[in-house]
């Protein structure tokens, strides 16, 4: 299965602290209406069928549940999941349905099956980001949208995600990110129409330590984000 036990286990111990915003998964809910706000301007979610691959504690499937979308979260993380659906529970009811499953293992099961799908903050953490990509474009409806962020791969990358974030800023807990691992937009377009995905917008999220805002603009060398079609 294509997963990290020890990137599993890092995640895990922290789920108990998803939703607070105010500890280390704070960086998730201050660009999560960034990311929503992409996605919903590009895939009307009202009525969709979306899938939210490496969903974690819910943050993303709850917010595009409450633009309408019919939400499937899916996770390795068996901890993270469980605070995702108490949180569903402890909130409005909102059709959001949270599984313990890989993209690879749903795709075989439910190929062509949603309007949209997204991978966020996922590829950078799994052993095999090509297999995500490839699962994903799976479970796409013809003519369905995939979006997809992750890290870019070169020295300033390493310098903000993981120096910056990680050591100066304490944004995010030292060890969250392996540098190795980050993907060159290159590579997952090369992925994507190996998969027979259409790459059809490339974006880059920014971060500014002084006004502590994100922004989406042209400058993909840290974060950045990718839209994709499945050709009909």
């Amino acid at each position: 299965m294509n997963f990290d036990p020890a990137e599993l286990a890092k995640f895990s111990d922290l789920a108990h602290r998803w939703w607070d915003p105010h500890s280390e998964f704070r960086p998730l809910h201050e660009i999560n209406p960034l990311r929503l706000g992409w996605i919903a301007e590009r895939a009307p979610l009202d009525g969709r069928e979306v899938l939210d691959v490496g969903c974690g504690g819910g943050i993303l499937s709850e917010s595009m549940a409450r633009r309408g979308a019919r939400v499937t979260g899916i996770d390795l993380s068996e901890k993270a999941l469980k605070v995702a659906q108490l949180h569903l529970l402890e909130g409005d009811e909102l059709p959001v349905t949270y599984e313990l499953e890989s993209a690879e293992s749903i795709a075989d099961r439910q190929p062509g099956r949603f309007d949209v799908v997204t991978c966020m903050e996922l590829l950078e953490h799994v052993p095999d980001p090509s297999s995500t990509v490839a699962a994903c474009a799976k479970l796409a409806k013809p003519g369905g949208q995939i979006f997809f962020s992750t890290i870019n791969r070169n020295p300033k990358a390493y310098l903000f995600a993981v120096i910056g974030a990680e050591y100066l800023l304490k944004l995010l807990p030292k060890g969250t990110h392996d540098y190795a691992r980050f993907v060159k937009p290159s590579e997952l377009a090369r992925w994507s129409r190996d998969a027979r995905l259409r790459a059809e917008e490339l974006i880059g999220m920014t971060y500014n330590p002084l006004t502590r805002h994100y922004r989406l603009g042209q400058d993909c060398s840290v974060n950045y984000l990718l839209r994709c079609v499945k050709d009909a």
